[in-house]
């Protein structure tokens, strides 16, 4: 595994190459993957290896830094021309979490004032996004837990843990303070089809922690919600829009839903980074259709007929009125609105 401090971490930076904890082998193997290129981030970025809208970001930011890299080696002088296919790359590997575009553009900022080798301006840009989203989840953790009363019991969907992040995680990273404080009674975590992130990382990462936890089928939510036994609703986000409609991962809005009519409430934890203050409304957000053989198939066997089609999105929108509050590491934003939510990133 890796660690960051005595975080579990999905991704650090050794000996000038970026290394992931590969997470389509999790929970049964733990792989590392060494990546030498930015076009070798991207295509890990696409095919899942690293997920979760904070580590695609630091991901990103790191190819940035291989790309400067290579195309410093090969041309000093142009090293920026030849520097903006990689950065394209980057760019397109996943449409809909937003930190992806935030920490390319953020590296960009660096380049018109370099005149020497980038790398190490760069590098240490790099690794000031990846601390600052450590310790943007810590207090992330902290503002939600404080939201929590006694003998809570959550149900989270996805993996917004310390793999999808730099560390400690932002719905998980709330969940860990809670239980270390005590404040936690029942966690229960979605299964998440097609890709299983609650079966295969949530439910293996909160036990790394010691932290009981009961995974459920997506379709049981409902039952469980009816029998009074979850207090909370607790997700992360891969962009959210200016009026605070989230994206996240596909079936967060049936649990939003859910959560509404049982009179459960949903926290979303997010870092700023992940808001996309450019678009108003959640309609706007370009949702990831991934390939029907993720649905088609379970680790390579079929369970489907020969000849049925699917249709797999890799994320829903939840408007704004369904959520309770949204975390930031910069405070609290409840019941958001566009006036909430412009406040909270003037803050």
């Amino acid at each position: 595994m890796i660690y960051q401090g005595d975080s579990l971490c999905p991704l650090t930076w050794q000996e000038e190459r970026l290394h992931l904890l590969d997470q389509r082998w999790l929970p049964h193997q733990q792989q590392i993957v060494v990546l030498a290129t930015a076009a070798e981030v991207a295509q890990a970025i696409k095919d899942m290896v690293v997920r979760g809208a904070p580590a695609i970001g630091i991901a990103a930011a790191y190819g940035v830094v291989l790309a400067a890299q290579s195309a410093y080696a090969q041309a000093p002088p142009h090293w920026q021309t030849i520097i903006t296919a990689d950065l394209q790359k980057l760019a397109q590997a996943r449409p809909t979490a937003v930190n992806l575009v935030w920490a390319l553009q953020r590296m960009q900022t660096h380049f018109s004032t370099i005149v020497a080798d980038p790398v190490p301006i760069l590098l240490a840009e790099a690794h000031r996004i990846h601390q600052e989203d450590l310790a943007a989840n810590h207090r992330m953790g902290e503002l939600g837990a404080d939201l929590l009363p006694a003998a809570c019991r959550v149900l989270t969907h996805c993996n917004a843990g310390a793999l999808a992040t730099g560390g400690y995680g932002t719905a998980l990273g709330v969940i860990r303070t809670a239980h270390r404080a005590g404040k936690l009674s029942q966690v229960y975590a979605d299964e998440t089809r097609p890709w299983l992130q609650g079966a295969r990382l949530t439910a293996w990462e909160l036990l790394q922690d010691n932290i009981p936890v009961t995974l459920l089928a997506d379709n049981a939510a409902a039952a469980l919600m009816q029998q009074q036994r979850i207090d909370w609703v607790i997700v992360g986000a891969d962009r959210i829009t200016a009026r605070g409609d989230v994206a996240n991962k596909i079936g967060t809005y049936g649990l939003a839903i859910l959560a509404r009519q049982h009179g459960v409430k949903l926290m979303v934890v997010a870092p700023t980074s992940t808001i996309d203050m450019n678009l108003m409304e959640g309609s706007a957000i370009v949702i990831e259709e991934r390939s029907q053989a993720e649905v088609l198939t379970v680790n390579g066997q079929a369970i489907a007929p020969v000849g049925a089609q699917a249709w797999n999105p890799a994320f829903d929108v939840t408007p704004s009125h369904l959520v309770d509050v949204i975390v930031t590491e910069k405070g609290v934003v409840t019941q958001p609105n566009l006036e909430r939510m412009t406040a909270i990133m003037r803050s």
